[in-house]
């Protein structure tokens, strides 16, 4: 029961990272090679920090630890 849960809260982070138009594009241009957060905001003309909100979404979908690269 517990797996379940564990696994239903993954999934809702996943589709939750995904849902936003902007992180699905961030995870494109991680998908040529590695970028800044700053490289990953600069096409949306938006702040290191909005930038960063989107990287640690993404982060949590798929379990990263901070400063591990994001492999696709």
């Amino acid at each position: 029961m517990v797996e379940l849960e564990l696994a239903d809260e993954r999934l809702d982070a996943v589709f939750h990272a995904l849902a936003d138009s902007t992180r699905r594009t961030m995870l494109q241009l991680l998908s040529q090679g590695e970028c800044s957060v700053g490289e990953l905001g600069a096409p949306f003309h938006m702040s290191f920090a909005g930038a960063s909100k989107h990287v640690k979404t993404l982060e949590r979908a798929t379990q990263l630890a901070p400063g591990e690269p994001l492999i696709i």
